[in-house]
């Protein structure tokens, strides 16, 4: 069963500030996790032969520059467009109408995408400085990216997300987004979470979610 009331938490805070989505970035190399992944990969013989295609995907979608700001920016507005054609055009104003002060306006998925592609690249060129002096730390992640724990963790993130959220992952796949989905899972997971349970329980739970936001922004707004 879908956890309604989290979810919709977990969106309301996104809506209210999208500069949220920067803390949730795990941003293009986490060296812990990388090494757990390539570890985990070593020792994980039984779907070797199934990796080794995964990661000429990888080589195929890089030299195709997938690893782009726009890619990134494509990938997760996929998604959030996917969020938004389970809403009616009424449930959207409910959601994303203007309150007062803080809370004005429309967030548009435009918005929340631009700040996931932008902290995945600050937090890339970042780790670029620490490691490098000078070049592109695009180019210096495509490169980290067929080697070792990167490759192995959006690879492995790729599978948990075929089995997960079936539906976001046919949606991602055809253009290889499926690789990209590690850089940002953490930030795009309420929205993922609400359509799997739209996609699963039905549209009356995914209903359940957006009026539990709704709610929460009109608290939000009388608070004010």
């Amino acid at each position: 069963m879908a956890d309604i009331e989290g979810i919709a938490k977990r969106i309301y805070d996104i809506i209210v500030s999208p500069d949220t989505v920067i803390g949730l970035i795990n941003g293009g190399l986490s060296v812990p996790l990388d090494y757990g992944y390539l570890v985990y990969g070593i020792f994980d013989t039984d779907t070797r032969y199934q990796r080794e295609t995964e990661r000429v995907r990888i080589m195929k979608a890089i030299k195709h520059d997938i690893l782009n700001y726009e890619n990134i920016v494509d990938a997760v507005k996929s998604i959030l467009q996917l969020f938004h054609r389970y809403l009616s055009e009424s449930e959207q104003d409910k959601i994303y109408r203007g309150v007062v002060t803080s809370v004005v306006g429309r967030v548009s998925t435009n918005v929340i995408a631009s700040n996931i592609a932008k902290a995945i690249i600050e937090k890339s060129s970042f780790t670029y400085v620490v490691f490098k002096d000078k070049g592109n730390p695009i180019i210096f992640l495509s490169t980290i990216l067929l080697f070792g724990g990167m490759a192995e963790r959006s690879i492995r993130t790729s599978e948990n997300l075929s089995d997960e959220a079936p539906e976001i992952y046919a949606l991602l796949r055809p253009r290889d987004y499926d690789l990209l989905y590690f850089l940002f899972a953490d930030a795009v997971q309420p929205f993922v979470d609400a359509v799997h349970a739209g996609y699963t329980e039905g549209k009356p739970v995914f209903a359940k979610i957006i009026e539990r936001v709704e709610a929460r922004l009109n608290t939000n707004a009388k608070a004010i």
